[in-house]
């Protein structure tokens, strides 16, 4: 594991230790490090095309303004500014994912369009003023879900219930990555709309960062170096 990346996983466990516990503090030192250490690890791999590269930290540094704005969850004007970053971060995963040879299967698409049509008519029954800007979010999520989850990026990986099964390859984990980033967010619509007392939100808000962290260190793992040649 290169130094950058152990630093990431240290910079995250004090973001969610921060948060379950309550120290503010914590999280708000830690978590805006966790991107610009993805960042710089990208910056410095040789495993990367420099389109590809740049496409990358563009999409990392959509992903720090959003956790910034993130850092008070509570916030609602916060919230839908956050996604609006976290939209152009999803983008360039698309774009990413697209010139690697991804693309949209219906196999694949259909259980995240039921969960994105699911999602969309909650947010409108339960907090109208969040449902457009969350749902224009989720339907760019959607997206790079299911490309990250094409079999053409990893064809030696299996492929179960429209998801590739992680192995020694890393482009295997995009899905599972994607799946993570799913879970992450649906779980900050669920800590919105039912969290009530300050326990749940602590612990929801935990779980959040875990599954978000481990998404993105997922999704940024390089290529094989033949990639294109398999």
């Amino acid at each position: 594991m290169r130094g950058l990346r152990a630093a990431y996983i240290g910079a995250a466990a004090v973001t969610v230790f921060g948060a379950v516990t309550g120290r503010d503090r914590l999280q708000w030192v830690a978590k805006p490090l966790l991107m610009p250490l993805l960042a710089a690890d990208t910056a410095t791999s040789g495993d990367l095309a420099p389109a590809e590269r740049r496409l990358l930290l563009g999409s990392l540094a959509a992903a720090t303004v959003g956790d910034v704005l993130l850092l008070d969850p509570d916030d609602d004007r916060r919230l839908i500014a956050g996604a609006s970053s976290f939209a152009v971060m999803q983008t360039g995963y698309s774009v990413l994912w697209w010139n690697r040879g991804a693309r949209p299967r219906p196999e694949i698409a259909l259980p995240r369009v039921v969960a994105w049509v699911g999602a969309a008519g909650l947010l409108r029954t339960k907090a109208p003023n969040l449902a457009l800007p969350l749902t224009v979010y989720g339907a760019t999520l959607g997206t790079a879900a299911t490309l990250a989850s094409d079999p053409a990026l990893a064809p030696d990986a299996k492929n179960i219930a429209g998801l590739n099964i992680p192995n020694a390859d890393p482009r295997s984990r995009y899905g599972v990555g994607a799946l993570l980033f799913t879970i992450s967010d649906g779980l900050i619509v669920g800590r919105r709309l039912f969290a009530r007392d300050d326990r749940t939100r602590r612990i929801t808000e935990g779980i959040i960062l875990a599954t978000y962290a481990a998404a993105q260190y997922l999704l940024t793992v390089a290529p094989p170096r033949d990639f294109g040649q398999t």
